[in-house]
């Protein structure tokens, strides 16, 4: 049986909430893994004709089991970031598991980054992209399972992305990034039972999505786990990490920013203190998600010119 993309144990986290479309925004779909049946979602604003805007990937979250470019709260917050941002958004879609496992999801990201190298080299690029998209300002976000992806992608491409040229990825926007490990963190262990994302979801995601016969210190799952690679000797773009205070998952990610940033990595870490695991995706007009949106704002144009 498949659980598809939002069927199955875990639909208490699907959103049954209206599709804002004012039209301010254009979006479109796109195959781009055509051997998987795989499709982006690409938005811009209605009013870009003639300017070159930066390219911001989306991966959105579901615990690797769960969601889609489609989903409603993912296609408002694509929409909230386009016009806010004033960006090109690309939000891909993965294989999830149970039928897929990791890291298949991470494999299937790297094609999308890669679908916008073809479309940059390429001597009949998608028009709809190619006259306003600007290849050398690429940013790539995550939330949750995404911010996971996120940072395998940033592991993987390393700094300037030279695998991607003439794509240059200036930076990663992690937002609530699902880590796990077999040792449970304070939060983990001793956070509020009614959380959004509670442990036992999580377990459940992990459970059905890591490697048949692995556990939670798998490196895709620890990035500090005893069976990963040490992340010290990586050259990183800039990279910012969010994360509710009330998140079972933030004690993970603020051990993520801390020890990056003592290996003299480019990392900023932001907590927003209460809030829940996805509350920029959940309310994204609430004060704390506008406050959001002017940090990525921020950390996109503190970035646009290094080199």
């Amino acid at each position: 049986m498949s659980w598809g993309r939002g069927e199955g144990p875990c639909t208490s986290l699907i959103f049954n909430v209206p599709v804002i479309d004012d039209a301010s925004v254009l979006w479109k779909d796109v195959v781009f893994a055509p051997a998987h049946d795989l499709q982006l979602r690409l938005y811009k604003p209605a009013d870009s004709t003639g300017s070159k805007l930066p390219v911001f990937f989306y991966f959105h979250g579901g615990g690797f089991c769960i969601g889609s470019r489609t989903w409603p709260n993912c296609q408002n917050y694509c929409f909230q970031l386009t016009s806010r941002l004033r960006a090109v958004v690309i939000a891909p879609d993965y294989r999830l598991a149970p039928e897929n496992r990791l890291p298949s999801a991470i494999e299937d990201s790297l094609l999308a980054v890669k679908w916008l190298q073809t479309q940059a080299l390429s001597n009949e690029p998608d028009p709809w992209l190619s006259y306003v998209a600007d290849f050398s300002r690429v940013f790539i976000s995550g939330d949750s399972a995404g911010g996971n992806i996120a940072h395998h992608l940033a592991a993987r491409l390393g700094f300037g992305s030279p695998e991607l040229t003439p794509v240059r990825v200036k930076g990663y926007v992690l937002l609530a990034p699902f880590f796990g490990g077999t040792i449970r963190t304070k939060l983990e262990a001793e956070g509020p039972k009614d959380a959004f994302l509670n442990l036992e979801l999580i377990d459940r995601f992990w459970r059905l999505s890591v490697p048949v016969g692995e556990t939670t210190d798998h490196p895709v799952v620890n990035p500090f786990g005893p069976y990963s690679e040490s992340l010290e000797a990586i050259n990183f773009d800039p990279i910012l990490v969010v994360a509710g205070g009330s998140d079972l998952l933030k004690d993970r990610a603020e051990d993520y920013a801390r020890r990056l940033k003592e290996w003299g990595k480019d990392i900023e870490y932001v907590e927003f203190e209460g809030q829940q695991h996805g509350f920029f995706t959940i309310d994204p007009n609430s004060e704390p998600s506008n406050k959001l949106m002017l940090i990525i704002k921020q950390f996109i144009e503190k970035h646009f010119g290094k080199v």
